[in-house]
This record gives structure tokens, C-alpha cells and sequence, in this order.
């Protein structure tokens, strides 16, 4: 029997979400998880229609939480962000990569007599000050560079226990030698990511290197593989549900991105929605090549409005 090659058609892993769909969701959610560049805005600009979609979910009683894997800023430094764009968020809603680095260390029982070396911003620096632990490096190291004279060996402290890499717009070769040094030659000394993103939005026209090449040249030179604490481990997530007191099962994860945000809920159970205002393209997400499919997509945050607003 000849079957004619142009009848058989292969579905799409994954449907658009229809007006049912959002409705659909919106019954059966208690809480969206958001993530931030991609979805709530591009660079320094919010997407559109993101803050009318914002008011109305909370209209109908929706708890929001916001997670970002950019650690450049601490979740004050985020609320100010949040202010600027005239988003009405509570900082105990933000979750930054950052602060889960902080939480994590504090969640092993970081011994007090040790310091954490930083590959990072300030974000870093932040959170491990609320927590009371100690560290060096960061934006101190930013301009240090190495003189490679014969003979040279550069000093490294032996009280570091920790080295967390973030994203880090003045990483330099300094800072990779010096964590370098800590993983490898201090005793037990842990190695952890804040996120291993490939790409990130800091602006708005075009992407970005993101903090999976700073982690690549340390994994290059320790032959290590890091603690990842930001999405998609399950630490972080964990460490929500227990912090806001929520039920995976009442939760979306609203994300652009398929490998951090989608991988980041279906791992831990929760609903998932996929925009294309961020990272990932329908095309991607559609391809054959794909693997990692979502509950639902749909264009962007603020396709949510008008199902928000007719339940309310």
C-alpha cells in the first residue's frame, strides 16, 4: 500500500493557547511564577500590556512571584528596577539567582570562618551581606590584571570555601585564575552557579553572552561541574514553594525561555506557559529538534488581559 507523502501531516508537540486554554488556566492556578527579561520586559523597557496583565490577575486573587537568573542585582536592587518601570510589585514577590546563592550557602551551613570569592556583580554582594557571610572579589577585582613574569604565581586566599560565578560584565582573567585557584587548590571549597543561561537581554536590541560563558571558562580550567542553583535546579524552586507556602500543583511557570523557564517547571511539577516576547522563537519551539515542550504558548504576557478580565 502507497501512502501519499502530502496527506500525512505530524501535529505540533504543542497548541497555541486559545481563549478556552487561558481561561482553562486561570481556574486552576493559584500562583504564576514569572520570569522577568524576556516577559515582563526587554532591557530597560516593559513589554506592552504587561502592567494592565499584572493588575488583573491580582484582581482575581493570583499570588505573583518574580524570578530572574540575572544576579547582577540583589531583590532590593530588583524592586528598584520594578519601581522605575512603574511596576507595582512587593519585594518579598522578587527571587533573584542571586539571593538563591545566598540562600544556598546559608542552607549548608556555610562555616562562618570562611569567605566566598565572587565572578560577579554587586547583586552577589548584596545578598551575601543580609545573610552575614563574608567574601571577596566581585567588582573590587574588576580592573586586575596579571603580570606574567617568569617566576610568577598569584596568591590566593586559603579561607575561601566558595566561589560563586555570576553574570559579570568586567570578567577578566584575574578573576578566572583566582577562582581557578580556590576550587582547585583550597579543600573542599565549593563551586557554584548562579545560572548557566547561554544568552540573556541587556538591551533591547539584540542578546546577549550570557552567565553560561563566564561558568564554561572556570569548568574549562577546573574540569569541575558546578552547583546550579538558579532555573532550572530544583533548589530554587524548592526554596519558593517553601518561602511563599505554596502547592507545585496550584503553579505556572510563565517563561521564554524552554531550556531555563519551561524545563525549570515541568522538572518540578508545575504548569507551564510559554511567550515569544523573549528568547525562544515559534520556530525553535516547533521544530522537530525540540524536546522540551510547554502545557501551552501564546505571544507574549499581556495575551492573559482579556481571559483576566472576564473572570473577574
Amino acid at each position: 500500500m502507497v501512502v501519499n507523502a502530502t496527506s500525512v501531516t505530524t501535529a505540533p508537540p504543542v497548541k497555541k493557547a486559545t481563549e478556552d486554554t487561558k481561561r482553562a488556566l486561570l481556574g486552576k492556578v493559584d500562583c504564576f511564577i514569572f520570569d522577568c527579561d524576556g516577559v515582563i520586559w526587554r532591557g530597560d523597557s516593559v513589554i506592552d500590556g504587561v502592567p494592565e496583565t499584572l493588575d488583573a490577575l491580582r484582581k482575581l486573587g493570583k499570588k505573583l512571584v518574580f524570578v530572574t537568573n540575572n544576579s547582577t542585582k540583589s531583590r532590593k536592587g530588583y524592586l528598584g528596577k520594578f519601581t522605575s518601570l512603574g511596576l507595582d510589585v512587593n519585594a518579598e514577590e522578587i527571587y533573584s539567582s542571586s539571593y538563591a546563592a545566598a540562600a544556598y550557602l546559608e542552607s549548608i551551613n556555610f562555616p562562618q570562618d570562611k569567605k566566598v570569592y565572587i565572578v560577579g556583580e554587586v547583586g552577589i554582594q548584596e545578598e551575601l551581606d543580609l545573610k552575614g557571610i563574608r567574601y571577596c572579589g566581585g567588582p573590587d577585582d574588576a580592573d586586575k590584571k596579571i603580570d606574567l613574569k617568569p617566576g610568577y604565581a598569584l596568591p590566593h586566599d586559603e579561607d575561601v570555601g566558595a566561589v560563586v560565578v555570576g553574570f559579570d560584565r568586567h570578567l577578566n582573567y584575574y578573576k578566572i585564575q583566582y577562582a581557578t585557584l580556590c576550587i582547585s587548590e583550597n579543600p573542599g571549597c565549593h563551586f557554584i552557579a548562579t545560572n548557566l543561561d547561554a544568552r540573556t537581554h541587556l538591551t533591547d536590541a539584540q542578546e546577549w553572552a550570557g552567565n553560561g560563558a563566564m561558568v564554561g571558562a572556570i569548568k574549562g580550567s577546573t574540569k569541575r561541574e558546578p552547583t546550579v542553583v538558579g532555573k532550572p535546579a530544583e533548589f530554587m524552586l524548592a526554596n519558593i514553594a517553601t518561602t511563599f507556602g505554596l502547592k507545585r500543583s496550584q503553579i505556572c511557570m510563565v517563561g521564554d525561555r524552554l531550556d531555563t523557564d519551561i524545563l525549570f517547571g515541568q522538572q518540578g511539577g508545575l504548569s507551564t506557559m510559554l511567550v515569544l516576547s523573549g528568547v525562544t522563537t515559534e520556530q525553535a519551539l516547533l521544530s522537530p529538534e525540540n524536546t522540551i515542550h510547554p502545557d501551552c504558548y501564546t505571544d507574549q504576557l499581556s495575551d492573559l488581559l482579556e481571559a483576566a478580565q472576564s473572570a473577574a
